[in-house]
């Protein structure tokens, strides 16, 4: 694995198990919000939504990884189509929120683990969904997770990256002007055309490449949904 990546993979650990786990707990929670955190909350509701827009309404036989999970909103959303979902994040704050969240008439059919989201050990796929978890890495760490994610999947692989646009670069700029307990850890920009190019290099990827499904824009959440069809 690039060193780039595990050093980065490192410091979302610390930041999402010390810096802002409560943060996040409530962020993904029915908890009222306010300002930035509304809007991100938005954003991300509709991320999610496109995601799941783009996989089969019934995933009854299919196997499916929530790579970067987080407290579990997708894995819940998959698991009630049918899926056997596996939830894996670097944060055990969040892996436990997940699972005290964990609805009961699902848990037969999800399992939420603590780790790293490209170990061959999780086993094979159907289908990967990793939202915002690839958003902090350069498009040379992403190709390497996707190249990864490829090798266990059969079907498809869902994902987001942060678009390379004017206005996330000054809002980045702007959020370099936020109080310390309001940052999340570096994004990293990416022109889907640029992280194309580096897809194409890799054999497994030689007659595919990633498809941009949508963007969304809400405030400090700007985002990009991605497929790659196996």
């Amino acid at each position: 694995m690039n060193e780039s990546y595990v050093k980065t993979r490192d410091r979302l650990e610390t930041y999402f198990d010390k810096t802002a786990a409560k943060t996040w707990e409530v962020l993904t929670s029915d908890l009222p919000v306010s300002g930035i955190r509304a809007r991100v909350r938005s954003g991300r509701d509709q991320m999610r939504d496109v995601l799941l827009s783009s996989l089969p309404s019934n995933l009854t036989g299919t196997r499916v990884l929530d790579a970067g999970c987080g407290t579990g909103q997708i894995s819940f959303e998959l698991a009630k189509r049918g899926a056997q979902v596996l939830g894996v994040d670097i944060s055990t704050n969040l892996i436990n929120v997940a699972n005290d969240r964990m609805i009961p008439s699902l848990s037969q059919k999800i399992e939420f683990k603590t780790g790293d989201m490209l170990s061959d050990e999780h086993g094979k796929f159907d289908y990967v969904v990793a939202m915002d978890s690839l958003i902090h890495y350069g498009p040379e760490d992403i190709t390497v997770a996707l190249e990864q994610l490829a090798k266990n999947t059969s079907n498809s692989i869902l994902f987001t990256v942060a678009p390379r646009t004017v206005l996330l670069s000054s809002l980045l700029a702007i959020g370099k002007l936020l109080p310390r307990s309001d940052r999340s850890p570096q994004i990293e920009p990416v022109n889907h055309r640029t992280l194309n190019i580096y897809i194409k290099k890799k054999a497994i990827f030689k007659e595919t490449e990633a498809q941009v499904l949508k963007r969304i824009k809400a405030s400090f959440y700007v985002s990009e949904a991605l497929v790659i069809k196996l």
